[in-house]
């Protein structure tokens, strides 16, 4: 009988992917025994998986065979040759876990021959691991050596026992195969916590914080329960032949309570599920401040300040799904270089960009955005325009495939004539010429063909999420 194994893990970033197989092995869960089993069609619930949740395994979906929590886990992977080793927690402590990321080791022949005793042991050993792989069998592990994002495979053969566990030659596998006719729909939110953060400019500091007390970032620093602040000051290319006075400077903060959705709809008419999606959103609040004379470029000027990734593990049920998110917040001005601004803006709603799939229009995209500006001051001076914006570029995917990509932009943008300084909350006030200023918000993006991890047709290309533009006029008006 096929077996469908499924290893569960910790929802953390890959340098804690040692601390999460003793976790794993730490956990008291016997074969089947205290997992719930559901009938075809269920129901199931989507949550954020436990810090050291059980490794899972499940028979067929297909075959009405439900998944039921047990030992077996995933010791190394080796994504050049899709080798994977699998053991138990009690094989991993008795023979010692392989190094993170180390590749998986085919037995040697030119190993010298056990004694009896020794070969009756082993005998015994893959005899019984046998029944733990074959081929059939698909893996879903959450982060392990050697997979950082995760790993869902299926096994095309059993190559044997190592010092490990036993090794198995695998290929790609979809979620399909693990869900079958079951149902799922969930949002969840991602701990701030389990970000990696790359700091690209100097000047970049982050905060977060999250129930129990827990908080990280500069003291003073009050951010939201759930919520990931970055703050950033640089330097712009002032324009050619301007004064000192007018050197160019951008500074700001984004905040970003990011969630994940994902929704399966059960076995179509056809080989494919009959419905999907796969998307972000969460809530947003950014603000930021451009001083001075910044140069005129043929195309914007955009600086990227960081990079985060998290590889959050939702529970479907019995099944770890593991979401891989980046972001990359960046800073972008864009003019004609006689404008001399100094502007501040604040933006805050909520965004959700995704792809969703039915079996009757395929692949469609998702975007949305509830952006609304808090007031600005605005001082411009001399006729001119400028543009400034701070935003971030997002990625979500499964099991190390992206999926789909979105380009979330809010933006400032001032056009004068004359000499003008004038705020949002007293239009006109001080004004020498003609001024307007606008706040705004672009979201684009992209769905990918990786998206088929769900077990839909392949995406002969990518298809564009659709630019959603708004603009809303902030001030402005006339001599």
């Amino acid at each position: 009988m096929t077996v469908l194994l499924l290893a569960a893990g910790c929802a953390s970033p890959p340098h804690q992917a040692a601390a999460d197989g003793r976790a794993r092995e730490a956990a008291q869960v016997s074969d089947g025994s205290s997992a719930a089993s559901h009938a075809d069609g269920r129901t199931l619930a989507v949550a954020a998986a436990p810090a050291a949740a059980a490794t899972t395994a499940a028979g067929s979906a297909g075959a009405g065979r439900p998944a039921h929590r047990t030992t077996l886990t995933v010791t190394s992977y080796d994504s050049k040759t899709r080798r994977a080793v699998i053991s138990t927690a009690e094989h991993g402590r008795s023979v010692g876990q392989g190094k993170a990321g180390s590749p998986a080791v085919s037995p040697s022949p030119a190993a010298p021959s056990p004694s009896p005793s020794a070969s009756a042991s082993a005998s015994a050993s893959a005899s019984a691991s046998a029944q733990q792989a074959a081929v059939g069998d698909v893996i879903a592990s959450a982060p392990a050596p050697g997979a950082p994002d995760g790993l869902l495979a299926k096994v095309t053969k059993v190559l044997g026992e190592t010092e490990a566990g036993t090794e198995v030659q695998t290929e790609p596998a979809t979620l399909d195969a693990l869900l079958g006719d079951d149902t799922a729909k969930g949002t969840v939110p991602v701990d701030p916590a389990a970000f990696e953060v790359d700091k690209l400019l100097p000047d970049v500091k982050v905060s977060w914080s999250r129930t129990g007390d827990v908080h990280v970032g500069p003291e003073g620093a009050h951010v939201p329960l759930g919520s990931l602040r970055l703050d950033v000051s640089t330097e712009v290319p002032a324009a050619g032949g301007a004064p000192a006075s007018a050197a160019a400077s951008v500074s700001g903060f984004v905040q970003v309570a990011p969630q994940v959705d994902f929704a399966y709809g059960g076995a179509g008419t056809g080989t494919a599920p009959g419905s999907a999606y796969l998307g972000v959103s969460g809530d947003w609040n950014s603000g930021w401040a451009v001083k001075g004379r910044a140069g005129a470029t043929a195309t914007p000027l955009r600086i990227p300040f960081a990079k985060l990734h998290a590889d959050p593990v939702l529970q479907v049920g019995a099944v770890p799904v593991v979401v891989n998110l980046d972001l990359t917040c960046y800073l972008q001005v864009s003019g004609d270089g006689r404008i001399t601004v100094d502007v501040e803006q604040n933006l805050k709603g909520g965004f959700k960009a995704g792809g969703t799939f039915g079996t009757a229009q395929g692949w469609t995209p998702v975007s949305s955005s509830t952006m609304t500006s808090t007031p600005v001051r605005s001082s411009v001076t001399t006729s001119g325009s400028v543009r400034t914006t701070l935003g971030a570029e997002a990625s979500v995917g499964l099991y190390g495939s992206v999926g789909v990509t979105a380009d979330l932009a809010p933006y400032l943008r001032g056009e004068a004539t004359g000499t003008v300084t004038a705020t949002s909350a007293t239009p006109g006030a001080d004004a020498q010429g003609a001024w307007n200023l606008y706040g705004g918000v672009d979201l684009s993006g992209t769905l990918r063909l990786q998206l088929s991890v769900f077990g839909t047709p392949v995406l002969e290309r990518g298809i564009p999420l659709g630019t959603l533009h708004r603009e809303w006029k902030l001030a402005g008006g006339t001599l």
